[in-house]
């Protein structure tokens, strides 16, 4: 698809075309900065939020330079969406792209070989093919290759929710095109992440452009899951009835039934996975798009280039894989700077079905210690008694002086108790039964509950036998909760529910009922990190449409 007409004109500065060819006033935080560096033949590594303008970042540069600039994209939406606008504005802009059928794309190269496209916009696939390398030689060699923008450029890091091996091959542009100018974009990167990109891309050199990772209008909430599809729908009902949203589940047949269950009692939802054919796909995503009112009940598989700006909520039923991935789906709420929400169900099965996920993923042991450590950071997240904001933006680099007034903990805050002796008893238990039982048979021995199955292993007689009564079985799955966020825990890499000890945890020390009696003469024990001194106390039940509290020992104020 081709838009043309705009690189007929010559204006004289980034400013005029912003104004004249784009419509805005400004420009916003580094966004000029940014144009300055390449126009000034500089490369530049940039990481705006979702909705921070990293588009216009090449696309006034593509529209004052005489030649062309090449994006690369792995998000087919996202070119037909910008390239639509970008016609509609009268920029010559194109993509190559597997929607095309033979004699279109054949048109597009015509195009861009003869000089008349001001953006190209290519899967990082089809980059790499000789044919289009031998275009872009082309181009080259008469002097009208002007910038490469590797947009989603986090796609590079292996250690990533969004790897794609063919990004990694994109270093050779540096070499085979020297003088090009190259600017990497993405939304969310973690220092690791940025490092790699640096490295993959050739990047050293580059003007590193950082914005805040803030999005103050996203108000964040995390609830410990009952019936996820009912806690959305109370959600949804009571504030965000008839507006737009996203519901991500970890599945297809999850989304499936969850988008069929909405829909039997009144949302307008729609299912959007891989398992769908690409017209249905097409379909669904244009009536989210163009429809006020749609909830799309999706996989990661949707949202990556999806510029709707009116999402006034993404709600995860189940636990996404990573911080990067749910900052990057929330991200697409509230892109219009109205009040948006970000909601999300936690509970003991998300933490098992991501870690089997994890442990049975490819990768050497260094890859998935990584994995790991980013699983480790979402469920602190997920547990935080903190302000969540600022447990986020910690994660990626920044910090937020105060609290955001603007997420549950900080809207209804939660009473944390010191888990010292808590941690103590339910690591011993984990220890005298095993480590091979899961949640429900390790609190059903610190409550003292004679069932069958516990009689029948003798667990009834073990020394932890009924010395957790001081919590009941809701506070004490959130103290399992707590240490699997801090490490303290981790479940069975077998995949049969029991939870072992972490590397976190040491061998804990000997407990018998009497310990919970010197409690106030501070027992102490090897595993009770800090942290464990500021659990959540976990509530019976969260009140109607408000957070429950989780385990850094907290109950709501």
């Amino acid at each position: 698809m081709t838009g043309s007409g705009a690189g007929e004109r010559t204006y004289g500065s980034a400013l005029e075309v912003l104004r004249s060819v784009f419509g805005y006033d400004a420009f916003r935080g580094h966004q000029e900065a940014v144009i300055d560096t390449l126009l000034a033949g500089r490369d530049a590594l940039v990481l705006m939020p979702t909705g921070g303008g990293k588009s216009l970042c090449y696309q006034v540069p593509a529209v004052l330079m005489p030649g062309t600039t090449v994006v690369v994209s792995p998000l087919i939406a996202l070119m037909h969406d910008q390239v639509t606008a970008l016609a509609l504005q009268g920029v010559r802009a194109a993509f190559l792209n597997s929607s095309l059928e033979l004699a279109e794309a054949r048109a597009v190269e015509r195009d861009a070989a003869e000089g008349r496209l001001d953006l190209l916009y290519v899967a990082p696939e089809r980059l790499l093919t000789d044919r289009f390398l031998a275009l872009l030689d082309g181009l080259h060699a008469r002097g009208c290759l002007d910038l490469f923008a590797i947009d989603e450029a986090h796609c590079v890091s292996q250690w990533g929710h969004d790897f794609r091996p063919e990004y990694i091959q994109l270093g050779m542009l540096a070499e085979r095109y020297p003088g090009v100018r190259r600017i990497a974009l993405t939304a969310t990167a973690d220092d690791r992440t940025r490092r790699e990109i640096v490295t993959r891309l050739r990047l050293e050199g580059a003007k590193r452009f950082v914005a805040s990772f803030d999005r103050p209008n996203i108000r964040y909430r995390v609830v410990p899951k009952d019936d996820a599809k009912a806690q959305f729908l109370d959600f949804y009902r009571r504030g965000h009835a008839g507006e737009a949203g996203i519901v991500y589940c970890l599945s297809r047949k999850s989304v499936d039934a969850t988008a069929a269950w909405l829909r039997a009692r009144g949302v307008d939802a729609l299912a959007y996975h891989a398992g769908l054919t690409g017209e249905e796909r097409r379909e669904r995503q244009e009536r989210f798009l163009r429809e006020d009112g749609v909830v799309m009940v999706a996989t990661v598989a949707f949202g990556m280039g999806i510029d709707k700006p009116d999402v006034r909520f993404v709600a995860h039923l189940d636990l996404p894989k990573s911080l990067e991935g749910y900052y990057q789906e929330t991200g697409r709420a509230g892109r219009d700077g109205e009040p948006a929400e970000a909601f999300m169900t936690y509970g003991l099965q998300d933490v098992v079905q991501v870690t089997r996920l994890l442990s049975g993923s490819g990768g050497d042991e260094r890859h998935k210690r990584a994995e790991r450590q980013r699983l480790e950071a979402l469920l602190a997240y997920c547990e935080t008694a903190g302000c969540r904001r600022q447990a986020l933006l910690a994660y990626f680099g920044e910090e937020l002086p105060g609290p955001c007034g603007n997420c549950d903990t900080c809207l209804e805050p939660v009473e944390t108790f010191d888990g010292t002796v808590a941690a103590q008893k339910l690591l011993s238990t984990v220890v005298r039964t095993g480590q091979r039982f899961g949640a429900g048979h390790l609190v059903d021995v610190l409550l003292g509950k004679a069932t069958e199955r516990v009689r029948s292993l003798g667990h009834d007689r073990l020394s932890t036998f009924g010395i957790g009564t001081e919590l009941d079985a809701a506070g004490w799955r959130s103290v399992v909760r707590q240490l699997l966020a801090g490490g303290q825990l981790v479940p069975d890499p077998e995949g049969f529910g029991g939870l072992r000890l972490g590397r976190a945890a040491a061998e804990p020390e000997p407990l018998h009922a009497e310990d919970a009696e010197r409690h106030d003469q501070g027992v102490r024990h090897p595993q009770a990190a800090p942290v464990l001194r500021r659990m959540r106390r976990a509530r019976a039940r969260a009140p109607q449409g408000h957070a429950a509290s989780r385990l850094s020992g907290t109950t709501a104020r």
